[in-house]
């Protein structure tokens, strides 16, 4: 399960560094998707660094697993309401599907390293 949880966090972590990025720096296909979605570009910007922080999240958990677990929580959570976007603006499912299996992904990865999570600093009594 190790093997399989490396390499999830790997490409997790590279989609959303990329994904991030792209919102944070304005790239023309994020402007055009948050306006096509009716929501403010100062959105595009507080979802492109909760994507970036979490990815770097996923690359410290290299080091110290906990933070994979709190990485692809966060990452789980923006997926649902990425999906949910999609599905209000009634877009086809070949464009929801990415945030979808994304979002799956991060979710297999937060329960293969949920039992970290018992040694994320400050969870200690």
């Amino acid at each position: 399960m190790d093997i399989t949880a490396v390499v999830l966090q790997g490409l997790l972590a590279l989609a959303f560094l990329m994904a991030g990025l792209g919102k944070i720096t304005g790239s023309k296909m994020h402007v055009e998707g948050f306006r096509q979605w009716g929501l403010p570009q100062w959105f595009r910007v507080v979802t492109g660094i909760v994507e970036f922080v979490a990815a770097v999240a996923l690359l410290m958990g290299y080091w110290e697993p906990s933070w994979t677990a709190i990485g692809a929580l966060l990452l789980g959570i923006t997926a649902i309401g990425g999906t949910l976007t999609h599905v209000r603006v009634k877009d086809s499912f070949k464009q929801t599907f990415p945030i979808i299996l994304l979002g799956v992904l991060s979710f297999i990865l937060f329960f293969i390293r949920i039992s970290d999570l018992a040694d994320f600093p400050g969870f200690h009594a």
